[in-house]
Parts: C-alpha cells; sequence; structure tokens
C-alpha cells in the first residue's frame, strides 16, 4: 500500500487547482468505470486517514471535460480521446480492460449477430428478430446518450460511419439499459461485460455472441472478441499528489487482482 508515501505528501495534495481542501480528491466520469473507481476509494481512504474521495458518474465526456477545466482531478472514460480532446494536455493511465456486450432478453431465441448485421439493426436497417433467425417480433433499439463513452466505443467499433437509427430510446446509464432489455422481449442494447452477471440486479439479461465469439474474460483480453476496449483515468498532465497515489493504488495488485475482476473487468496487467 501507498500508506507511506501518503503521509509525505498528504500537506501538500490538494487538488490542483488550489480551490479544494488538502485531501480531497475529486473522480468525475464513466458510470461503467464507478464499480472500480469507488470501491478503490473506499480503501484508499482507509490506509490514509484524513483523505476524501468524492466519485461521480456523469458519463466519459463529462469526466474529460472536468478534468480538461480543473473541476476535477481526474476523469474516468470508457473510450478514447477524440480528436479535439488530444490537445487538452490530459494524460492517459488504462487500468482495466472490458467488453461491451450486445444483451437482449433471455427469452430471446436468438444467440449470435456478426458486426454487419449488429450495424443494421443499430442503425434501423434490420427491424424485425425474423430477419436475424429469431422471432417474429419488432426489435426495440435501446441506445446510450451521446455523452456515455460506452457509446463512442460502439459507435466506432460497431457502427463506422453509420449514423444510429434515431427511433431508438436513448438511456442515460448502463444500469437503465440493463433493467430495459431485462423487461422487453423484443429490445436489444448494450453495456459493459461488467454488468452483464446478475449481482448487479435481480433481473436477467443475456449476452450474444458477436462473429461468433462469446464476451468472456480470456476473449477480451486477447482481443478475440471484436467490441473490446481499455478503460481509463485521465489527468492534467502526469498524474501526482493525491491523484498519483490514488492512481497507483488502482493498479495495485490489491485492486487489479480483487475489486477489478469482482467487477467484471479484466486486470490491466501492469501491476505497481
Amino acid at each position: 500500500m501507498c500508506c507511506v508515501v501518503a503521509a509525505a505528501v498528504l500537506a501538500t495534495a490538494g487538488c490542483g487547482d488550489g480551490t479544494r481542501p488538502d485531501g480531497q480528491l475529486i473522480v468525475t466520469g464513466s458510470t461503467t468505470l464507478l464499480p472500480i473507481a469507488e470501491q478503490a476509494a473506499e480503501s484508499f481512504q482507509k490506509a490514509n486517514p484524513g483523505t476524501n474521495v468524492l466519485v461521480s458518474g456523469l458519463g466519459s465526456s463529462a469526466g474529460i471535460e472536468a478534468v480538461a477545466s480543473g473541476t476535477s482531478d481526474i476523469g474516468t472514460a470508457s473510450r478514447e480521446l477524440n480528436a479535439d480532446e488530444q490537445g487538452l494536455g490530459l494524460v492517459d493511465t488504462p487500468v482495466a480492460y472490458d467488453g461491451i456486450a450486445v444483451i437482449v432478453h433471455p427469452d430471446n431465441p436468438v444467440d449470435a449477430l456478426g458486426t454487419d448485421e449488429l450495424r443494421a439493426v443499430f442503425s434501423g436497417e434490420i427491424t424485425n428478430w425474423s430477419q436475424v433467425g429469431g422471432e417474429d417480433r419488432r426489435i426495440d433499439l435501446v441506445n446510450r446518450d451521446e455523452a456515455s463513452g460506452t457509446r463512442e466505443a460502439f459507435k466506432k467499433i460497431v457502427m463506422k460511419e453509420t449514423t444510429f437509427d434515431r427511433s431508438a430510446v436513448v438511456l442515460p446509464g448502463t444500469g437503465q439499459v440493463r433493467d430495459v432489455v431485462a423487461h422487453s422481449k423484443g429490445a436489444i442494447g448494450y453495456i459493459s461485460f461488467g454488468f452483464v452477471a446478475p449481482r448487479f440486479s435481480k433481473t436477467q439479461v443475456k449476452a450474444i455472441m458477436v462473429d461468433n465469439v462469446a464476451p468472456s474474460d480470456e476473449s477480451i483480453m486477447t482481443g478475440e472478441y471484436p467490441i473490446s476496449r481499455a478503460l481509463h483515468f485521465l489527468t492534467k498532465g502526469e498524474p501526482s499528489g493525491l491523484a498519483g497515489l490514488y492512481i497507483q493504488h488502482v493498479l495495485s495488485k490489491e485492486i487489479q487482482e480483487g475489486v477489478v475482476p469482482e467487477a467484471g473487468f479484466v486486470p490491466i496487467g501492469d501491476h505497481k
């Protein structure tokens, strides 16, 4: 743990803009990363008395904007920086790997779709499950809002230059997408693989294969599963002070081998 180092820097490890109390750290961004960020915050605070880590999930874009403007010490994102964000002076620390699972209702007989079929479904070209080997039932699209890093990653990997169908239901969080799909036999959506497991809800969803590959820790780690991504912690400049210590804690064996797999993600493999 970083307790000894922390004791030496707590007096000077306040926020970069100098407006927040010493010992306070603000982490803002991706809802996908909330399980890691929150649990790491709890153990970090216990190991470093006097610290206060405030974690919120407002979406990847909000997290990037917050850390770039100095209103947050760390921005969390489940997508890569876009062209406009590349020049903001942000330093990227990947903290885990994740797959984006395509989910349907458990009673849906469709178990697999190809990337091309997914693109046609989410663009509105394919509108009935019978067109992809399922029942004669309308496909109800469930999408994420434009602030979502999961949406941006899905768009980049699956949709490419094709636009989403505007008739889709648009929801702000992973949990909402999961719950809607769990209660609608015709629905299809996409969420972080880490949120598929029923431990996050009493409701059930089914993750289907994509290009004949099922999402799993192994297929995500090797890149065999086609909709895979890294999850990121971003700082304005090189991480230092409390932000640096907290990121070290997230990359520690304790978090990477405990919290990360328990949350359904794949360790980054860079233990420190």
